[in-house]
């Protein structure tokens, strides 16, 4: 049966991955960029705009020309490369300090390579007991580079959830990464695909501000929408869109 508004959390999870996967399309679990990119690019974009976090990068790569050369860079001079981002001057020696910590598990490479054969445990605890890393970072690493089932939340994903009901109102952006995982099923193409479809759903249509809660598929059963506009008539629902319209309505981010 689909799910209504009084369903139980775990339901409202897994219809929200139902039509989601099918309103955005399905997405083969491959990774944005390779495992040092993404770590020190996600470190970056802490509070940064997108734009902005990859002026950062590759300010950083050309004035330094490599991870060594980021390492052993003057930490005043590494701040000044990525000054394009929120913090710099507490970002450039957190890079540098993660890059310490890289070279000297894998005994002098700048590789994440071995955290593909560490059980996941072990993985998540190595990730965010480095400086600048926490959950969100490092469930990303795992999750997009290494196929670990772990669910990355920001605050996209932390509003869909919220508003449609299966993640509590007072839940914080931190606890929820195990709130919503106890949810889902440990399948990390499942995993993968809840993240980006929620994530983009939370930039495209359930908005902070206004949502567009007439073009949203879950009205069915969202706590949100029940409140602000009443059960969803059989009209409403029939004139929701099926799928995401880029031509019309733009490109879906990266």
């Amino acid at each position: 049966m689909p799910a209504t508004y009084t369903s139980p959390a775990a339901d409202k999870a897994l219809a929200d991955h139902s039509i989601l996967d099918h309103f955005y399309g399905h997405l083969p679990p491959q990774p944005r960029r390779t495992p040092m990119w993404e770590l020190i690019s996600t470190i970056l974009s802490h509070r940064t705009t997108h734009a902005d976090e990859e002026l950062a990068y590759d300010r950083m790569l050309e004035a330094f020309g490599d991870w060594p050369g980021v390492l052993a860079a003057p930490t005043a001079e590494l701040a000044h490369a990525i000054r394009t981002t929120r913090w710099p001057d507490t970002q450039a020696p957190r890079i540098q300090e993660v890059l310490r910590r890289i070279q000297a598990t894998t005994g002098g490479d700048f590789t994440l390579d071995f955290l593909a054969e560490w059980p996941l445990e072990q993985a998540m605890a190595w990730l965010t007991d480095m400086p600048g890393i926490g959950l969100k970072t490092a469930s990303l690493l795992l999750l997009f580079n290494y196929h670990k089932p772990v669910l990355p939340v920001d605050t996209h994903v932390h509003r869909v959830a919220q508003r449609v009901g299966f993640l509590g109102p007072k839940v914080s952006v931190e606890k929820a990464h195990g709130v919503l995982l106890a949810l889902l099923p440990a399948d990390a193409e499942l995993l993968f695909n809840f993240h980006k479809h929620n994530y983009w759903h939370g930039q495209q249509i359930c908005f902070f501000l206004r949502p567009n809660c007439p073009r949203c598929p879950l009205k069915g059963f969202c706590g949100y929408y029940l409140e602000h506009y009443g059960p969803a008539t059989a009209e409403a629902l029939a004139a929701t869109p099926e799928r995401w319209d880029a031509a019309a309505w733009g490109k879906l981010p990266h």
